[in-house]
């Protein structure tokens, strides 16, 4: 079995091969079959909107890392911000003291973010960000007297983190197939139109969506209900865009019952959707919290955040309690040299990066829709500069239950040979390329992935795997 073969599609290492020194390294996501014995392919260089993989092949970056890397790799501008800083204060400890760099760009966020949003807390990452915006949650109900309003509402289709608190809220498939949860966690269903409406219009499939929040708030009762945590668009979970006004009505009911409205904007937020933060601008919504990370340094340092209303902290102050401390850190929350990342790559962005990321997404959707005359494809979805496209067995029964659920990293495999990195998910491949990509590159990039569709989709036929319908 070819090795690439192996490591693409989570095969395990043949008895009797050498042993691997890259074996030690374990990644996220292992199969138990291959634990500990899983060599995956190496990326050895970046430039722009390419890696380079060990081969010396040049791959368009078609996830942009992981929906991070969005001035592009191997900015020398970013590069040279880490080494100037880390030269002139490389740590200081959040828990006593403070640094200019993380005071300037908790002012420069406060300036860019929707309604009182005027306050930050820095994280390590996505994760630590939804952490701490649940935990600020748990805080501020116990401070207000309401110890039992706690329960958290997600979403089917949602990813919200690898904490054993945040992984309680996702809901892609398989997320909680071998691990444990919190039972604090109650799911709606997913916004997704392809899937949920099932023959109802998109306004009737909103209106069902929106009532069955109505019904849970009245079944669990909204004195018990914390928080209700959403992705403007669920990124993990296949880039599924909500129903036109859906978000604007379930945030509505938030404020109707005191729920806080927490907008998940790690992957939406710093140019994925043209904007600084997504969820005013193109949503039309002001939260309560926004936790945000990935694009924030473009991937080249691990910092996250949540940005939290005013309001929520002036209650806190007036509640004067004498005891009551947010006991809540991390050894890198307010790190210098990421928060000096972030401020120059925030002024990148706004020196066109944003308008280049309005400008030429609309191409690139349009491009990517040109995939659903292919037999395989069941939906291309997208908003800005992220899009899914959904492979099925019947694209008229919308199923993927016949169909090879490894066809995502089939379609990856064939499209690196071909120059394109994709993000395989399950029967799904996912596209978040670098803000900086170009009309020609988004042709390479779709010409390629409509190769690596076709020649997969022969794969499935030849091994009588699937039927063309």
């Amino acid at each position: 079995m070819d090795r690439r073969i192996r490591e693409t599609t989570g095969a395990r290492e043949l008895p009797g091969e050498p042993a691997n020194r890259r074996f030690h390294l374990v990644q996220a996501a292992p199969v138990a079959r291959n634990i500990g014995a899983e060599a995956r392919g190496l990326i050895t260089s970046g430039e722009g909107t390419y890696v380079v993989d060990e081969n010396g092949r040049q791959l368009i970056d078609g996830p942009a890392g992981m929906w991070c890397i969005n001035v592009g790799h191997r900015n020398e501008i970013l590069a040279n911000v880490m080494r100037d800083q880390a030269m002139a204060l490389t740590y200081s400890t959040p828990w006593y003291t403070s640094n200019e760099p993380a005071e300037t760009l908790a002012e420069m966020l406060s300036a860019r973010a929707p309604g009182d949003l005027r306050h930050v807390f820095f994280t390590t990452g996505g994760s630590s960000a939804v952490e701490t915006a649940i935990r600020l949650m748990q805080f501020y109900n116990n401070v207000r007297g309401k110890p039992q309003k706690k329960l958290l509402i997600s979403r089917q289709g949602s990813y919200h983190g690898s904490t054993h608190l945040t992984a309680s809220l996702n809901g892609r498939p398989r997320d909680h197939d071998w691990m444990d949860g919190v039972d604090l966690v109650r799911k709606l269903s997913s916004p997704s139109v392809f899937h949920g409406a099932q023959g109802l219009s998109v306004e009737a499939f909103e209106d069902h969506l929106v009532d069955e929040f109505r019904r849970l708030i009245e079944q669990e009762g909204a004195d018990r209900i914390g928080a209700f945590i959403a992705e403007p668009i669920q990124a993990s979970g296949g880039v599924l865009v909500s129903p036109a006004n859906y978000l604007k009505r379930m945030h509505a009911l938030c404020r109707q019952n005191d729920i806080l409205y927490i907008s998940d904007e790690v992957v939406t937020a710093f140019g994925r959707l043209g904007h600084i933060f997504a969820s005013e601008d193109v949503f039309g919504i002001q939260p309560d919290m926004i936790t945000f990370a990935k694009g924030v340094t473009s991937g080249y340092f691990p910092l996250g955040g949540v940005m939290v209303s005013a309001r929520i902290f002036d209650e806190l102050r007036k509640s004067d309690h004498p005891n009551a401390t947010f006991v809540h850190g991390l050894t890198y929350s307010s790190h210098p040299i990421g928060c000096a990342v972030a401020i120059r790559n925030i002024e990148l962005l706004e020196d066109g990066l944003l308008e280049h990321a309005r400008e030429v997404s609309p191409y690139f959707q349009h491009r990517l829709k040109t995939l659903e005359d292919l037999p395989l494809v069941g939906e291309v979805r997208g908003m800005g500069l992220m899009a899914g496209v959904e492979c099925v067995a019947d694209p008229s029964a919308k199923n993927p239950l016949n169909l090879d659920l490894a066809v995502g990293k089939r379609i990856d495999f064939h499209c690196q040979q071909k120059g394109l990195l994709v993000r395989p998910l399950i029967n799904m491949c996912v596209m978040s390329p670098p803000l900086i990509i170009t009309r020609t590159q988004i042709d390479t990039m779709v010409a390629v992935l409509r190769e690596g569709i076709a020649s997969t989709a022969n794969d499935l036929i030849n091994e009588g795997l699937w039927r063309q319908p």
